[in-house]
């Protein structure tokens, strides 16, 4: 096979996840013991590794490694990224797409690490405002670009399947910095470009 994707977990961090979700199970009343449930801790100890895998990796490292000079000034847009994310409250997931832009000023970086530094963050136990921010805090810091624009289009599941129980709210964040803050044109064309203006 000449290509193939390995997962790999920490296998005492497994072992004590097991344990933790074994005994949630019989709290919960149920038999952890029935066929079906055998193996639940264990895979959920291993899913809860997954979703809050971005605490092990730096957006800022994902964007250095691929920074280039570049004398281009003009807008680079990555819309409609998806994005799955865990609220930190009641660690029930939220999910929606990220639209992200930046101004380059001397370094771009590779378009697909857009996209990773926005599953860095969001794979963490996240509110959606804080989220907003590292990811724009993280571009700018890094590239050092004339401003950094990030939206934010979100579902949580904290608000659908329990609460207030609203199944169709979508929860919008934005953070800006540099241009996208002193200038409304360039403000507008992102939102423009992003299908948010006049909305």
């Amino acid at each position: 096979m000449a290509y193939r994707v390995i997962e790999q977990y920490d296998a005492q961090i497994t072992e004590d996840l097991k344990k933790h979700y074994l005994e949630i199970l019989r709290l919960l009343g149920e038999d952890p013991s029935r066929e079906g449930l055998l193996k639940t801790p264990e895979r959920v100890a291993k899913a809860m590794q997954f979703f809050t895998k971005g605490y092990a990796e730096s957006g800022e490292e994902i964007l250095r490694q691929a920074m280039f000079k570049e004398e281009y000034q003009q807008m680079v847009l990555v819309k409609d990224i998806e994005l799955y994310s865990m609220c930190e409250h009641h660690m029930l997931p939220f999910y929606g797409k990220a639209h992200v832009a930046y101004i380059p000023n001397g370094y771009i970086t590779g378009l697909s690490k857009i996209p990773r530094v926005v599953e860095t963050f969001a794979r963490r136990l996240q509110v959606q405002e804080r989220l907003t921010v590292q990811i724009r805090d993280c571009i700018q810091n890094t590239l050092n670009p004339l401003g950094v624009a990030v939206v934010i289009e979100a579902a949580h599941m904290c608000m659908q399947m329990r609460g207030v129980e609203k199944q169709h709210s979508v929860t919008t964040t934005s953070a800006f910095t540099g241009v996208f803050l002193k200038d409304m044109r360039t403000r507008s064309e992102f939102l423009r470009l992003i299908g948010l203006e006049n909305k």
